[in-house]
């Protein structure tokens, strides 16, 4: 099939590269030229694993190609996907500026039918506005699809390949077969594509995500009683979630949520649902909890140094939100990083991946190590907040050389409470004594 992504950002590249490599001849269109000039020219724009190597075979098949010319793909193609930014404002409402900016482009490009398929995250009735604006321009046949995206940063290209659903919001008999055939290749082992209206797909990605966000908040409540309870909050996860009515995902407790997924979504959710009159309390709980869990590490390593941070060196490990992504969006370290500063401390990170997008957001208000050992010299304290796979078995024989004392805060609980004890640490981590 002949596909146009709009948008060569996370979900964009993504997904452009994943319909590729199952055959299709996809264009790639974005406004930012030096962008398209890197992709290419074969250099991907991203970090996410498994993807550079299935983006590079199929730009060389001449399946991915990319253009900052819209004009020139629309006529070629049958199925059109936006994957656009659409950010949260002040208010927390999703911006659908360049959605439908882009939708009435189209409008004015169009000369036959197609399907144009929201694949951005966007508030209830987004098709609807896509729909009117393209028909701005545009009296002809076509149909206007949501079909939004579940990727999670880190295993992208397994959730597009190997989806657990696939989720399509269309009316039409038309749109749905041509969907149906689009997605066939990735739910060959049986898997579902639920077919709903466009509301109630819009709906579902917002209440996916929230729902998770949810899970994420309620635990890190739990592990805050359990710290004051004398419990311990990773016996307390095994009990809950071997209930299958639970499950066991998304129980971890930690520094709280970022990314640029869960936080917009349940903003925008909050705020859907006040404009309809109806005050969403549990997400503005979900909220609440998480700004303050993102600083409740910060509160013990204050406490540790009698509530004297200044002149104390931190050694941070871990800048991205989650590992295996170098997205720093609504990261927990940039809080705690703001907190530390505040308070008189100065920091020498590491990140595997994230520290060029923490240098361009922060620049020089940190330092920035070449290793994750380099940043611990003359360190007064280890914080970790990432739990990136090459942090969880560490030489502690190494941190203890270049720290100045054996004092670690973990923020992800990646090592085990009696292993630290015994080894002579001060050790505090989240919900565990």
């Amino acid at each position: 099939m002949k596909i146009t992504v709009i948008g060569t950002g996370y979900v964009g590249l993504v997904t452009g590269t994943c319909f590729a490599e199952t055959g299709n001849k996809v264009t790639c269109v974005d406004i930012d030229k030096n962008k398209v000039n890197k992709l290419s020219s074969g250099q991907i724009t991203i970090y996410e694993p498994g993807l550079e190597k299935i983006f590079l075979r199929n730009t060389k098949e001449g399946r991915l190609v990319f253009t900052t010319q819209l004009e020139e793909v629309i006529d070629q193609s049958e199925i059109i996907f936006l994957a656009l930014p659409t950010p949260p404002g002040a208010d927390g409402s999703a911006d659908l500026k360049y959605v439908l900016e882009v939708a009435d482009q189209i409008g004015k490009l169009m000369k036959e039918y197609k399907v144009i398929v929201n694949k951005s995250t966007v508030p209830v009735g987004t098709a609807d506005k896509v729909r009117a604006a393209i028909e701005n321009n545009y009296k002809g046949e076509f149909d206007v699809v949501s079909n939004p995206e579940f990727l999670r940063e880190g295993v992208a290209v397994d959730d597009f390949m190997k989806p657990d659903r696939v989720v399509v919001g269309t009316t039409s008999e038309r749109a749905k077969k041509l969907m149906s055939e689009l997605y066939s290749p990735y739910v060959r082992q049986g898997n579902p594509v639920i077919y709903m209206d466009e509301r109630s797909a819009e709906l579902t990605k917002y209440a996916a995500n929230s729902f998770l966000a949810t899970k994420i908040s309620f635990m890190n409540e739990i592990a805050q009683l359990c710290e004051r309870m004398g419990a311990d909050v990773d016996m307390v996860r095994k009990g809950i979630g071997s209930d299958d009515r639970i499950g066991k995902r998304f129980l971890f407790p930690g520094i709280g949520y970022g990314g640029s997924c869960f936080p917009k979504d349940v903003q925008a959710l909050v705020k859907s649902a006040t404009d309809v009159e109806y005050s969403f309390e549990i997400l503005k709980a979900v909220e609440k909890v998480n700004a303050l869990q993102k600083l409740h590490l910060v509160k013990k390593i204050s406490a540790y140094f009698n509530h004297q941070l200044q002149g104390k060196k931190i050694a941070l490990w871990g800048l991205a939100f989650k590992p295996n992504t170098d997205d720093i969006r609504d990261a927990p370290a940039l809080d705690m990083i703001d907190a530390l500063l505040t308070a008189g401390a100065t920091i020498t990170a590491y990140d595997p991946e994230a520290m060029t997008n923490a240098k361009n957001m922060i620049g020089d208000k940190i330092d920035y190590a070449t290793n994750q050992y380099v940043a611990l010299k003359g360190a007064d304290a280890l914080v970790i907040a990432t739990e990136w796979s090459e942090f969880r078995t560490p030489d502690f024989d190494m941190i203890e050389m270049n720290l100045t004392s054996k004092v670690i805060f973990d923020g992800r609980n990646l090592f085990e409470v009696a292993k630290m004890k015994e080894l002579g640490y001060h050790y505090e981590s989240i919900g565990r004594f």
